[in-house]
């Protein structure tokens, strides 16, 4: 009975919470994308309105990362909607979302498909043109609605004509003023989430930018924070970790546990840290598939290898910086399953060090923390040709694995985990420190990449040709000396991927490079593209001038991991910067670089403009110059941005330097 009394009194909270909250509604143009956001009392919801010769509607919610699109036939020339009634919300007795009114310049559209189900089966429509079967449903009169498949309230969607526009059969015709005008009302029947805003969410020293706050905020609940609207509407375990470190110095303390609190509660028994969580539709789905019955039971995926090394160096930094005071009740506190946060870190930790142990003590590469299985992907640039096919990434080898092991041996050293784990555990974690050592003197070098000046003038050059920008910058920068720089990764017989990369910005921010190594670092980054990564609309997170012209094809600024510009990693470089500058034991040149790098780097975030909470952006050249594209604009672009991205926000806790 206590146990009820307890729920009902935690369900009533949080409903109490939710009601609570001050509306948010704010609105991102980008691109082809009319992007509006509401959040007020159970509503969550993010409306597009995709524009050009593939028009679409699409609702997405954060509650189950469900959602609802409506795919129109390709049209004779491209189309352009406008939004006339921003979103207000809507519930009914088991459903919440959203009413809008947007109208279009077309004679006439024809519906192609409607899906109502997960964000995930929505991607993958988007994507293939394909759902399941069990989840279309027919529609009437411009009207879709359907339960989830395992009974639990599903989702609906209705257009409605407006100003004489008319609905007959699968055409939707113009009204007299050749417009079409759609009232769209979109709800899902998942369970709300509980927002984290305002003063909950941030401290006085946060930034004021209200695209950034608003975006913020909209991502941000108790239970979890949001990875990026309207694709990525749920828990991402890296998304998370690097969220919560680059916006640390500005979230409330209750902020910090919570996210740190999600990426506990998903971990494996193991101790690995979740990538990502099937829930909702997407659950019922997969365990439909795997035998498991229509049950919505999440599913978590730990096929990334990366964030499994990330939890320590940012728990650390809390729990050993400002959340210092705090660490004891946090560690102490339990989860919905009833174990401790201590207990899971624990987990983590003797994981970690286990994994790591081989390398330490015989480094080779083989021994280096690998890909899984026959996968092509495992850390943050997880497209297919994110690490150019290799095995073995930079990040993780070079930089999360000695930070991990770093981080763990101080936790460890300041008595924390004294009373968590098992004594079996806890010898484990002894290790640490001395594989750390092994691990920051071993795994680097394995990673250098110097191509003679000659080589490399002659491949910018080149490179510069082909994607049709100016070299004489670039080849001025390159100087006479050899090229150096870390390959993006290794093959699996340890050749090199010769791919310049902003990974680098990761040793800054988690790790203590010596003077040689940072130089090396910086001068390789901060040159003009194509010898370096710089462009005055961003820092690339990838080059590919030295590398073959097969690599270099799949490098492009179509490609979501290739010449494109991705917010979060300029943040993590200006991070790392301010943390390097502020050592005292550099030598004068090496710091005045960078400052000057800083510098540089400020001058191309702040030309960004309005796609600075994107979650990346290309780039043209014309007129003369450099100019922002919005990535997936283009109808050859390999994915589609979001408008709203979690680690796009962190600038909130940056500032450019004094002039």
């Amino acid at each position: 009975m206590i146990r009820l009394v307890l729920a009902a009194t935690l369900a009533i909270t949080a409903a109490t919470a939710v009601a609570q909250q001050a509306p948010l509604a704010f609105r991102i143009d980008e691109g082809r994308n009319i992007n509006a956001f509401l959040r007020q009392g159970p509503v969550a919801a993010h409306l597009l309105l995709r524009s050009g010769s593939d028009p679409r509607i699409l609702v997405a919610f954060p509650a189950g990362n469900s959602g609802t699109g409506l795919w129109f036939e390709k049209t004779a020339r491209p189309v352009t909607w406008r939004l006339d009634q921003a979103p207000t919300p809507y519930s009914s007795d088991r459903l919440h979302g959203l009413r809008a009114v947007a109208s279009i310049d077309a004679p006439e559209l024809r519906f192609r498909q409607a899906v109502l189900s997960s964000v995930r089966v929505l991607r993958d429509y988007e994507a293939l043109g394909k759902a399941p079967a069990e989840i279309l449903v027919a529609g009437r009169a411009g009207t879709w609605a359907r339960d989830r498949l395992d009974g639990a309230p599903g989702y609906a969607l209705s257009v409605s004509g407006l100003r004489g526009t008319r609905i007959e059969g699968d055409r939707v015709k113009a009204g007299p003023d050749g417009r079409i005008t759609l009232a769209i009302t979109a709800a899902t029947g998942e369970t709300p989430l509980t927002p984290l805003a305002g003063s909950a969410l941030l401290n006085a020293q946060a930034g004021s930018d209200m695209r950034a706050r608003n975006a913020l905020q909209f991502l941000s609940y108790r239970e979890k924070y949001l990875a990026g609207s309207w694709r990525f509407d749920t828990y991402f375990g890296r998304d998370t970790l690097m969220s919560l470190r680059l916006l640390m110095p500005v979230l409330q303390p209750a902020a910090v546990e919570a996210g740190l609190g999600a990426v506990l509660a998903r971990l494996a028994a193991n101790g690995e840290v979740a990538h990502e969580e099937d829930i909702g539709e997407f659950a019922v789905l997969r365990n439909m598939r795997e035998g498991r019955g229509r049950v919505a039971t999440p599913i978590y995926d730990y096929a990334m290898i990366d964030d499994d090394f990330m939890l320590a160096p940012v728990a650390s930094a809390w729990l050993l910086g400002r959340g210092a005071p705090r660490a004891a009740t946090f560690l102490n506190g339990r989860d919905a399953a009833g174990r401790t946060q201590g207990d899971r870190l624990v987990a983590n930790f003797a994981w970690v060090v286990e994994r790591t142990a081989a390398f330490a003590a015989s480094p080779g590469v083989d021994r280096l923390v690998g890909l899984k299985g026959d996968r092509l992907t495992g850390q943050w640039r997880d497209s297919e040709e994110g690490l150019g096919r290799g095995r073995y990434a930079y990040d993780v080898n070079a930089v999360w694995v000695p930070a991990a092991l770093d981080a763990i041996a101080a936790i460890d050293r300041a008595g924390l985990l004294k009373s968590f784990g098992t004594p079996a555990q806890r010898a484990t974690i002894g290790r640490a420190g001395a594989q750390a050592a092994a691990w920051h003197r071993a795994a680097p070098p394995l990673f250098a990449v110097t191509i003679p000046a000659d080589r490399a003038a002659q491949a910018v050059g080149d490179y510069a040709g082909q994607v049709g920008v100016p070299a004489q910058g670039a080849l001025a920068a390159l100087g006479t000396a050899p090229v150096t720089f870390n390959a993006l990764s290794l093959m699996a017989d340890g050749r090199p991927v010769p791919v310049l990369h902003s990974d680098d910005g990761f040793a800054l921010l988690f790790t203590d490079p010596d003077a040689a190594a940072l130089d090396r670092s910086l001068t390789a980054m901060m040159r003009p593209f194509p010898a370096g990564l710089m462009t005055p609309v961003g820092l690339l997170v990838a080059n590919p001038a030295f590398a073959a012209r097969d690599v270099q094809a799949r490098f492009g600024a179509g490609a979501y991991h290739g010449t494109v510009v991705w917010s979060w990693q300029q943040a993590v470089l200006a991070a790392g910067l301010n943390r390097q500058i502020a050592r005292t034991d550099l030598p004068a040149a090496v710091r005045a670089r960078a400052v000057a790098a800083r510098a540089q780097l400020w001058r191309a975030i702040q030309s960004a403009g309005e796609v600075r909470t994107s979650e990346l952006w290309s780039w043209a050249y014309r007129d003369g110059g450099y100019r922002v594209a919005p990535f997936g604009a283009p109808s050859g672009d390999a994915d589609e941005s979001n408008a709203a991205q979690l680690w796009s926000t962190v600038f909130l806790a940056l500032q450019p330097p004094a002039p």
